[in-house]
């Protein structure tokens, strides 16, 4: 095995509880991922990304991980696991597992141990801190789901960090023998065969050893959140992530396997190129840059690929996951000619392109009322939260089925938006001008295009809303021209080409093109 398939490469990432349940309790299963590999083959992606499915309390849906090598019973068992990772290599598929390292459930039986004393074996696995002498919390630092980030616990007197839930508990990385703990988990699943890991907020492994308090942010006015008053210096994205990161990446390069980084962070383009910058860093970072967006224009894609230019390293795009507004709603107002010209333009960049489950059927945003929200941070901030319960609701395989064809049961752990009926997966087999059809139409260009791939980008100079790039690999060049406003425009090109791929109403005589509200054209020279 080797990672080159990552450069250009497309991974499709599949949210389990809400892709397929085949045993009717309204929760997706492993299982259900195996029955639909074929589908997501069909799609032409590379690699599939599964979030977690491990044994898991599910205060934060699997992102808390009680055993790092159980699956959790809602999804299956081990042999499952197995199965999945066969049939997915058999279908030619490359295999991404979700890790949360930078914490763990409270329900972990290394912080049962942790929490019991101060001098127990696993009593530095978490981070601790002595209470102020007025008995407040060790520093300011907030927690990202609201409220601080320390939690008093009676047991040893001590407060302990979580950056998210109170029920997550930040690992202490910083310690070797911490580190070696989660190298022996990633042993355990590479020797199982799986391809790679995308890892869970990696800049925040590692906080600052004195535990300064973070500064204030000057504003005009108060965020909605209570982290979003600060600079966030001092709780993420130390230098010793790296030394970490180095280790891991030893063991990865023995097996021929790859690590993406999610980055969340203030300055995310930055810190993304340090994060990859070496043959002892990520293969990629996982960037929120195009996923934080409410709208696309020129200037944003091009300092989102400024940001990497004369990197050593890799860049990763996606415009929908399971933690944000999906794409079709946030950056096309849910029309269907704007979400393929932003799918179109997302798999024309350089970097490796994500695929988030439904991005190929152009599914709205759900919405899901109140009474039904599962997701603690969309409760914590209802109403004025992002709703990661609308990314998040079943997959619609069959559009005259119950539950869209996702489960035989009556409901499911989250409601189906009915707008997804409509656009269910056989719904759109039939219909040639679906957005799925585009979808495979898009990855095959991609995948057959070296310059697509892994061309160097090269942004050039172009009227109102155009947004006119090209792709260049030895001596061949792809232009690549979108309309990202509603007005008909006409943008000339540096040479003449053939137009390979039409978005919408776009039209290539010689070296100009017209084009129609939220239309592209490709072209080959």
């Amino acid at each position: 095995m080797t990672s080159s398939w990552l450069r250009g490469g497309v991974v499709y990432q599949i949210y389990p509880r809400s892709f397929r349940d085949t045993n009717g309790d309204g929760v997706g299963d492993l299982a259900g991922v195996i029955e639909k590999l074929d589908y997501v083959a069909s799609l032409g992606v590379d690699a599939v990304w599964l979030s977690p499915f491990f044994t898991s309390p599910m205060k934060d849906y699997g992102y808390d991980v009680s055993d790092y090598r159980g699956v959790d019973p809602l999804f299956g068992n081990l042999a499952d696991a197995d199965a999945l990772i066969a049939r997915a290599h058999a279908l030619g598929l490359k295999v991404i597992l979700d890790q949360v390292w930078s914490h763990s459930s409270d329900q972990h039986p290394w912080f049962k141990e942790s929490r019991s004393s101060r001098d127990n074996a696993k009593s530095d696995w978490y981070v601790w801190a002595d209470a102020k002498p007025d008995g407040s919390p060790p520093n300011n630092w907030q927690a990202m789901f609201g409220g601080g980030a320390w939690t008093w616990d009676a047991r040893r007197r001590q407060y302990y960090l979580h950056n998210f839930l109170a029920e997550q508990p930040d690992l202490n990385v910083r310690n070797p023998d911490v580190q070696t703990a989660i190298l022996d988990v990633a042993r355990f699943w590479l020797e199982r065969g799986v391809d790679g890991f995308r890892l869970d907020v990696v800049n925040f492994y590692v906080q600052d050893a004195s535990l300064r308090d973070n500064p204030a942010l000057a504003l005009s006015k108060p965020p909605p959140r209570p982290h979003q008053f600060q600079r966030q210096l001092y709780n993420r994205t130390q230098p010793e992530t790296l030394a970490f990161i180095g280790r891991l990446r030893g063991l990865l390069d023995q097996f021929g396997a790859i690590a993406i980084g999610e980055i969340e962070d203030e300055e995310p383009l930055k810190v993304q190129r340090a994060y990859t910058d070496g043959d002892d860093r990520l293969h990629t970072a996982y960037s929120f840059y195009l996923l934080r967006q409410r709208a696309m224009t020129p200037a944003i894609v091009a300092e989102a690929m400024a940001g990497w230019e004369g990197a050593r390293g890799w860049p990763s795009w996606s415009l929908s996951n399971h933690d944000v507004i999906r794409f079709p709603t946030r950056l096309a107002d849910d029309d269907p000619q704007r979400a393929k010209l932003m799918l179109a333009l997302l798999l024309c960049l350089r970097g490796t392109a994500f695929l988030y489950q439904g991005d190929e059927l152009g599914l709205p945003h759900a919405d899901v009322p109140y009474e039904r929200l599962r997701d603690p941070e969309a409760i914590a901030f209802w109403p004025s939260g992002i709703g990661r319960d609308g990314a998040r609701t079943p997959m619609p395989w069959s559009a005259n089925e119950p539950m869209a064809g996702f489960s035989s049961a009556p409901d499911g752990w989250l409601p189906l938006d009915p707008r997804h009926r409509a656009l269910a997966v056989d719904a759109q087999e039939r219909d040639a001008n679906s957005q799925l059809a585009f979808t495979r139409a898009m990855v095959a260009l991609r995948r057959a295009s070296p310059v697509l791939q892994i061309g160097e980008f090269i942004a050039h100079e172009a009227p109102n809303s155009a947004l006119v790039f090209e792709r260049r690999l030895d001596g061949l060049r792809v232009f690549c021209v979108f309309n990202l406003g509603p007005e008909r425009i006409r943008v000339g090109l540096p040479a003449t080409g053939d137009a390979k791929f039409t978005i919408g109403e776009a039209h290539l005589a010689g070296s100009e093109a017209t084009l129609g509200g939220y239309s592209g054209l490709i072209v080959e020279t």
